[in-house]
């Protein structure tokens, strides 16, 4: 079983993975899940079967804008378009 990073080291990082992400927004993990596969969320990969690493502050204001355009009832093609991924 992994052991979670306490929410100060959390902000003290500069990248976080998608369970920190979760913690730091209460965006559900599928949620971020879809996102991160749609191309929304840029992550950093080292290997294949390394965890993505998200870098913290970009990715936390790139959800805000993604929640404030779903919000203003914007579809997941027009976020592309917007976001242009």
């Amino acid at each position: 079983m992994s052991r979670q990073r306490s929410m100060e080291a959390i902000l003290a990082s500069e990248y976080v993975t998608i369970g920190e992400l979760t913690r730091l927004t209460g965006v559900r993990y599928s949620t971020l899940k879809f996102y991160t596969e749609e191309g929304f969320l840029p992550f950093e990969q080292e290997e294949e079967k390394l965890t993505r690493r998200y870098p913290r502050e970009k990715t936390i204001e790139r959800i805000a804008h993604i929640k404030a355009l779903r919000e203003e009832g914007k579809t997941i093609p027009q976020i592309h378009e917007i976001l242009g991924v």
